[in-house]
């Protein structure tokens, strides 16, 4: 794989760390960065159950990188909110689930990268923002349809018209983070959650990421079928059937063990 030095990429067992290494930049992104994160979620190595995306340095990711920004037309303007909507597709519905910890600025861009993971951890020194209603501009990775689901059409547009920035506590409770932490403790809560995601059902897994996002998406009686076909898919696989053994015959842990 091309990975650009913006990513440091480490496989330990089943887990795969990918880290936004631009500390001098507030990990702001640029177009190498994020064109990197599509490379690595497009190429998942063998073995890998989970990942965990991270920032280095004081910050999650402060947004785009508006050093690098240049005029486009139209064009060229919508070419690259798509590449954007592109590259984080393969991490929102890719290969594995995936979990963001997040502190310092989780801003603009480094929020819609955040918000294509499917579990979100963020330090007490968290905040969010979506300055782009405060520079004349939009949203364009994806966060108009990602955001939304995840703390409500309202609140995103009290976020741009205002400028409001969301403390880390305000987060958990809004929904944009699901676990809060102390200050320097998210790495060690975001292994803890991809050891237990690894250790899930694959089909469990898969059907989380792929067939879950399109239900809510779907009229009701269109998501109830598809609710009916993943859960006789799932419980048809041998390893559900021998799970399920193992739960009968006393071999698992019950809930809360």
């Amino acid at each position: 794989m091309n990975i650009p030095q913006s990513l440091t990429v480490e496989q330990k067992d089943e887990i795969l760390f990918v880290k936004i290494n631009r500390p001098e930049k507030r990990n702001a992104i640029n177009d190498e960065l994020i064109l990197g994160i599509e490379t690595v979620f497009s190429n998942i190595p063998e073995g890998v159950k989970c990942a965990i995306i991270y920032g280095e340095g004081k910050h999650f990711s402060a947004g785009l990188d508006l050093s690098e920004l240049k005029e486009r037309d139209i064009v060229e303007g919508l070419n690259h909110s798509r590449m954007w909507h592109r590259a984080l597709e393969k991490v929102q519905f890719g290969k594995v689930p995936v979990v963001a910890v997040v502190h310092g600025a989780c801003v603009g861009g480094g929020l819609e990268i955040a918000s294509a993971c499917h579990i979100r951890v963020a330090e007490q020194t968290t905040f969010y923002a979506l300055p782009e209603g405060q520079r004349g501009i939009f949203v364009g990775g994806g966060a108009s349809v990602r955001l939304p689901k995840l703390i409500g059409m309202a609140r995103m547009t009290d976020m741009m018209l205002t400028g409001r920035v969301i403390t880390a506590e305000e987060g958990v409770l809004v929904g944009l983070s699901q676990y809060l932490v102390s200050e320097g403790s998210g790495l060690e809560k975001g292994i803890e959650l991809a050891k237990k995601i690894a250790s899930n059902a694959g089909m469990t897994n898969y059907a989380l990421m792929h067939v879950l996002p399109r239900i809510v998406d779907s009229g009701q009686s269109e998501g109830l079928m598809l609710e009916s076909l993943m859960a006789t898919i799932s419980s048809s696989t041998p390893e559900a059937q021998g799970r399920l053994r193992d739960f009968l015959e006393g071999r698992a842990k019950k809930v809360g063990e």
